[in-house]
């Protein structure tokens, strides 16, 4: 088996996913990225709380890796267009996991996407944000409709946690594009400074 690192959110999708990695043997890291001031404790908590169910469920530990992603949400609202920001982030998002990847010696990424639930997950955004990266990527549940990763986050316990109140994150743009080409959105972060932005969310890296 193999050792991954997961992008983990507060929300139902990628704890689903990560039980489907760990009952298959994978050897698995989580990432949080943390959007605070865009959002509360609550999906930080939430996290804790799945990897302790999973862990429990499965008798082996996840280690955790939270990484503060509010000043990269910063520095895109400021300095690039509003419409691709969810994919901007994500590219972030994928470089952030890669980077822990390279120090955790893992060979995989993974996201509990499945295609075409929000705009970050249309097949052109999801192309544009993961050329970011270089390690290959693995969505468990990419061909699962809600009610079926709903279905199974209840029979694994997390979905209760998932759904917990908690504030969604505010950074999202009131119109976020659906559709993205890779050369408008390397044409946006040529006004960041990507490997500064990238070098201190990592060193800045929190483990649990």
């Amino acid at each position: 088996m193999a050792r991954g690192v997961i992008l983990m959110s507060g929300g139902i999708d990628s704890p689903v996913a990560l039980h489907y990695l760990l009952r298959q043997g994978h050897e698995m890291v989580a990432v949080h990225m943390d959007n605070r001031p865009f959002t509360d404790d609550s999906p930080l908590e939430k996290v804790v709380d799945h990897l302790r169910a999973l862990e429990t469920a499965f008798g082996r530990k996840v280690p955790l890796y939270v990484l503060p992603h509010g000043p990269t949400q910063i520095a895109l609202m400021r300095n690039t267009d509003r419409h691709v920001g969810c994919v901007l982030c994500r590219r972030f998002m994928w470089r952030s996991a890669e980077k822990v990847a390279e120090r955790e010696r893992a060979q995989f990424l993974a996201t509990g996407e499945a295609l075409g639930q929000v705009a970050s997950q249309t097949l052109s955004n999801m192309r544009s944000a993961t050329c970011s990266v270089r390690l290959p990527i693995v969505r468990p549940l990419i061909g699962f409709d809600k009610q079926e990763i709903e279905s199974v986050a209840r029979s694994i316990g997390t979905y209760g946690i998932s759904t917990r109140p908690g504030l969604c994150c505010q950074a999202v743009p009131d119109k976020p594009a659906t559709r993205s080409n890779l050369v408008q959105i390397e044409a946006e972060e040529r006004h960041v400074d990507v490997e500064q932005i990238l070098d201190d969310c990592v060193r800045r890296a929190v483990v649990m």
